[in-house]
This record gives C-alpha cells, structure tokens and sequence, in this order.
C-alpha cells in the first residue's frame, strides 16, 4: 500500500511538498561501499538514481518521492531547454530533468515535470525571465534519490 502527500501552496499555486510519481524500478549491479542503485521508468523517461527503499523491494512498482542533494547553478547544471516538454534521462553520470521552472518569493524553485514537482534551493540567480520557462537540470546520478512511500 502506498500514501498519498499532503497538497501545500507555493507561489499562489497548487504543489505537492512531497510529490509522489508512481514508477518502475530495476535493481543494477552494485559496486562495494557504494549506495544502491536503481533504474527507474517514469512516463516521462528513466535515469539511474539511488534508491532508498529496502534493498529487496529495489525492483518493482512503487509510489515514489523524489529528493534531489544538488542546488540550481544557473549556468552551470541548468540551462533553457530546447524542447517544451517534461524528461527524464540519463547523460553519462548526469541525470538530466527537464520541466517548466517556476521561481517562488522566498528564493526556491521546483521544477513541473508534468504532474510531478521537484523543489530546488537556488546556488546562484535565476533571471527572472526564467520563472516559467522550460529548462533542463543536470545533476549527478548519486544526488538523485527514490524513496518509496508507505503508509
């Protein structure tokens, strides 16, 4: 069984705090001393992230709450996208996320992919401009973390 996130506001508009995606994961080979990873199958596209679900729960369906360990870097690990439409992909080490980026008041950010957000603190100014924009985010494999809800 799975849980269903609690519905907030951000910037006058509906978001999930936690935002949940139903997804299939598949475990993958384990190097020693390193976190597990999983691919993950989205309908929007899949990428390799750690999973922080129980190890023998790693392949599966599951209700999923996504936290990303990275700030958005304008410039650096995010850019305009070239396509208006919500991905998920994996680039080498990167797992590439592409959405609508909306800026909030108080400096954070998420980004719509789809219906599913993804909150991000800022590392460097995001122009304005941007608020609302598509745009891709790359951020290394091991910073993206599954974490499966339960009731």
């Amino acid at each position: 069984m799975t849980s269903q996130p609690d519905n907030s506001t951000v910037a006058g508009r509906d978001v999930m705090d936690d935002e949940a995606m139903f997804v299939r994961t598949e475990s993958l080979p384990q190097a020693p001393q390193q976190h597990m990873t999983v691919r993950v199958h989205t309908p929007i596209g899949s990428a390799v992230v750690v999973w922080r679900g129980h190890p023998g729960e790693a392949d599966g369906q599951h209700l999923i709450e996504w936290t990303v360990d990275a700030d958005i870097n304008w410039g650096r690990n995010s850019r305009p996208a070239a396509a208006s439409e919500p991905e998920l992909r994996q680039e080498g080490d990167q797992v590439v996320m592409c959405g609508r980026l909306h800026l909030t008041a108080d400096g954070a950010s998420y980004l719509q992919m789809g219906p599913w957000s993804v909150l991000f603190d800022q590392a460097s100014p995001i122009p304005s401009s941007m608020s609302e924009s598509w745009v891709e985010i790359s951020v290394a494999t091991q910073r993206v973390a599954l974490y499966p809800c339960r009731i």
